[in-house]
């Protein structure tokens, strides 16, 4: 019998919030992931004592957990839901109004109609908005709701079952007195401080193993050398160089330490900051003690050159010099990324069928008869975009694996275990001669290298590293200690994250502070004065407003349904869906398409789809859905993605309130170079003048995977024969 041991890794991250030189956190991420995905996930594995999995702490979150349960740091949202609502000023309402509904809107605010009701009452867009004649429009009562909701809504399963007076307060709603909040405030409190006992309880028990990261999560290999990022990009635009080899030391040295200090035992593994891994990590894990690290398959494959992914992936490998060495594992990208990407927009019993079946395929293909199987991910922000926080759909996979009998009609057993236990039974047996350099996002360090933001702050980051050494020389112990760790913080791979145009956030700006504060705070601990220059924000103003990642068309289009490019004209004009938009907190990491256009004629609708056909390469069951919507019904057009195909796609339609049936196969499709396809607006019974909304959505065996545009549909409307004239006009 076949054994596949499946090897869960959640990464619980937060960056450093904190402003150690006044004491205050401005950030409540920490605080309210704690009353949510860190309670939720340990309850989760309470529950089924047989199923183990690896959790994974980054040393700056479990520094901020003791920081809240200590009560030694100032929380600026924390005191802003403190304040009796009668007695807030001006300054903190409109702060309250404009903060205070962080959270997703889809899973957290609209499920609780009092809360949704305040956010209805603000508006969703607050942009440039004056928040002062915004907040006047809320009485009392009002703000008091509204910052009851905005910690109550944060709330997972596992702090409701645990406090069932949670689910009261939820029921209850809405006038909300002063002692309902400073209960909620008290509960949120309690789960906080259990956090860490919980799960070193888990852990002493045998039931999970922790693991560390850098400890202000750093993306290590740049540390040590920045020119590192020219391995896997060689045309990269790279800051003046920046070397720190002590710095990735320290970092490493210190995430052990505090790591034994509050779980009793040191770490055994590493997850490197974003996957980001170089050979020249090897002997400094080695020299903290620890014997294994975890990347993304795609820097196995960058490694390996040539490989075959169900042959390569799925054992440990050892990496580095022989006395240097250490175990390194990859991740199932398709499967680990599914839990951040796919599974919230499907049933949960859909969504464990596909984890079986995935599984059970590989095993399948895979040699030997233990497989190991390593599932790495975020272990916090996914969760908020399912709207039982992931209850579900974890509960029944758990479930599964808890059984003892096999899993499927070939014999294969599932094993859910911790990465140390499964090396113990699937040790490394080959050595990887060649260790690519990169991240598990693309292979890469794009992310936080190469941008003129990104760039800027790293030139920053060097000179204060250079004036610290400078100046290290003439301070006391305490002073040198204090001012390094400010700089250790300013290494965190968080600043970097948001600056450049890959990823958008409203609170852009404030992390962009937070680097700067950090680094002041280097020269402030040394009593020296901090430049002029780290009071400028790096970050440029366009960068804080998210680009439109859609582009109406303005001509009318008269393609050639050939999938190729046959004339450079025939879509010029047309609106474009951008395939890869500025992101939030979370990545996928590869997308389908590398352009999408779209258009019409006075008589038929048309798609352009450009597919990427490196990512497409390893992908099976894949299909497209452009789906439209009149006034009055919904249509679907449906198609393979699989090359070569499709020859034609079929057309669905249904009633807002009726499963959908099957209008007809059409053969206006062709994909060679492009893809193209054409359907009479007469067919989906919109005449001239008529608004109608389409969605691009990307399905794999049946599961949503990907939607375009990601927030909300293309509006457009059937053109006449006045149509160019009207848009040359605008």
């Amino acid at each position: 019998m076949k054994t596949a041991h499946i090897c869960f890794l959640w990464h619980m991250h937060q960056p450093y919030y904190t402003d150690p030189v006044s004491g205050s956190a401005s950030m409540p991420w920490v605080r309210l992931h704690a009353t949510k995905a860190y309670f939720d996930m340990a309850s989760l594995l309470e529950r089924f004592p047989t199923v183990r999995a690896t959790v994974n702490f980054t040393p700056s979150l479990l520094v901020q957990l003791k920081e809240l349960t200590s009560g030694s740091v100032r929380d600026l949202f924390l005191e802003h839901a403190q304040r009796p609502a009668a007695e807030l000023s001006p300054p903190e309402r409109a702060f309250i109004v404009r903060h205070f509904f962080a959270a997703n809107w889809g899973t957290m605010v609209r499920p609780y109609s009092r809360y949704h009701e305040l956010l209805v009452k603000r508006g969703t867009d607050v942009t440039g908005q004056d928040l002062d004649r915004l907040a006047r429009r809320f009485t009392s009562q009002d703000f008091l709701d509204l910052q009851v909701w905005h910690n109550l809504a944060w709330f997972g399963y596992g702090t409701v079952a645990r406090h069932p007076r949670l689910a009261v307060l939820r029921v209850k709603g809405r006038g909300f007195t002063e002692d309902d909040k400073r209960e909620v405030l008290a509960l949120q409190q309690d789960a906080v401080s259990q956090i860490i006992p919980l799960y070193r309880k888990l852990a002493e028990s045998g039931r999970i193993e922790l693991t560390t990261s850098p400890f202000y999560h750093p993306i290590l290999p740049l540390l040590i050398d920045t020119d590192f990022a020219k391995r896997s990009r060689p045309e990269t635009a790279l800051p003046q160089r920046f070397q720190a080899p002590a710095d990735a030391e320290a970092q490493i040295q210190k995430a052990v330490a505090l790591h034994e200090e509050l779980f009793g035992m040191p770490p055994a593994g590493l997850w490197p900051s974003e996957g980001s891994v170089c050979p020249e990590m090897a002997p400094i894990l080695r020299r903290a003690g620890l014997r294994w690290m975890a990347t993304d398959e795609g820097v196995l494959a960058r490694s390996l050159g040539s490989w075959n992914r169900h042959q390569d992936l799925y054992h440990p490998y050892t990496v580095g010099q022989p006395g240097e060495d250490v175990t390194i594992l990859f991740r199932d990208r398709e499967l680990s990324d599914a839990f951040g990407f796919v599974y919230a927009r499907t049933m949960p019993e859909s969504a464990v069928e596909d984890v079986l079946r995935r599984l059970t395929h590989i095993v399948q293909r895979a040699p030997g008869d233990h497989v190991l199987i390593p599932i790495i991910l975020d272990g916090e922000n996914p969760w908020e975009h399912y709207h039982d926080g992931g209850e579900r759909v974890l509960s029944r996979l758990y479930a599964e694996l808890a059984k003892d009998s096999p899993h499927s009609p070939e014999g294969v057993r599932f094993s859910a275990e911790t990465i140390s236990r499964s090396l113990e039974i699937v040790p490394p047996a080959a050595r990887l001669e060649h260790l690519h350099s990169g991240s598990w996002i693309n292979q890469d360090f794009k992310i936080w290298l190469g941008h003129e933001e990104d760039n800027r702050a790293w030139d920053l980051l060097r000179h204060t590293r250079a004036r610290l050494v400078e100046l290290s020389r003439d301070l006391s112990p305490d002073q040198a200690r204090e001012a390094w760790e400010e700089l250790y913080a300013a290494e965190g791979s968080d600043w970097f994250w948001w600056y450049g145009d890959e990823f958008e956030t409203d609170y852009k700006s404030e992390f962009d502070r937070l680097f700067r504060t950090h680094l002041r705070n280097v020269f402030t601990r040394a009593g020296a004065p901090a430049p002029e220059i780290l009071n400028e924000p790096v970050i440029s103003l366009d960068g804080l407003h998210e680009s439109d990642p859609v582009r109406l068309p303005v001509s009318l289009l008269s393609p050639t349904i050939d999938g190729l490019i046959s004339d450079f004209f025939e879509w010029r004009g047309a609106g474009a869906i951008e395939p890869d938009p500025p992101r939030g907190s979370m990545w996928k990491s590869h997308g389908f398409f590398t352009a999408i256009e779209f258009g019409c004629s006075v008589d038929a609708l048309f798609l352009r789809l450009d597919p990427d056909d490196d990512a497409l390469a390893d992908q099976a069951g894949l299909a497209v859905e452009l789906h439209v919507l009149t006034a009055s019904l919904s249509y679907r057009l449906v198609f393979s993605l699989v090359a070569p195909g499709p020859d034609s796609f079929t057309l669905c339609s249904a009633s807002p309130d009726h499963s959908f049936s099957e209008v007809g196969r059409y053969h206006t499709i062709c994909r060679r170079k492009i893809l193209e396809l054409a359907v009479p607006f007469k067919d989906l019974t919109l005449q001239a003048g008529e608004e109608f909304r389409m969605t691009l959505v990307v399905m794999q065996h049946g599961l949503e995977t990907e939607r375009y545009p990601r927030r909300q549909a293309v509006v457009l409307r059937v053109p006449d024969q006045d149509y160019e004239a009207i848009m040359w006009r605008v």
